[in-house]
């Protein structure tokens, strides 16, 4: 399952959440600003980041500012009650499930988001007896060729 976290008034939010449902992948959405973060699962998202705070915290945000304080010199319950009592300190969108996580959105990056089930598909059933192969197909053995 995919849960993609996600504010209201974020355009890269709304840009996965479309992305997501264009493609008909089941997700849940959680708005950080009206769900309450449980302990467990900011945890989780940390452990899932590679470098911790870094990935998911805005330190631009006016909150993290005010804080005055290194978030990596801060005990990791400090940092979860930081988070949850200012959720806007976290970068949006961030979108996570069993096997990824992405901090915000690239038209790249996302598309990890597709089961590899699907992706192969799409790969396989790309070929010259499909009618759209002469726009589409070209145009992926340009990428093909231009990322091998």
């Amino acid at each position: 399952m995919i849960i993609l976290y996600s504010s209201p008034g974020c355009a890269s939010c709304r840009k996965a959440k479309q992305w997501l449902k264009d493609r008909n992948l089941d997700f849940v959405e959680k708005n950080i600003f009206s769900t309450i973060l449980k302990e467990d699962e900011i945890k989780y998202l940390l452990s899932r980041s590679e470098n911790g705070t870094e990935d998911i915290i805005s330190t631009r945000s006016k909150p993290f500012k005010e804080l005055g304080k290194d978030l990596e010199d801060m005990p990791i319950k400090e940092v979860v009650s930081f988070i949850q009592s200012n959720p806007s300190v976290m970068k949006r969108p961030i979108i996570i499930n069993k096997d990824n996580f992405l901090v915000g959105y690239d038209d790249d990056e996302i598309t990890a988001f597709v089961p590899k089930e699907l992706r192969e598909l799409a790969d396989k059933s790309c070929n010259p007896s499909c009618p759209n192969y002469p726009i589409c197909g070209s145009l992926r053995k340009e990428t093909t060729e231009k990322t091998a």
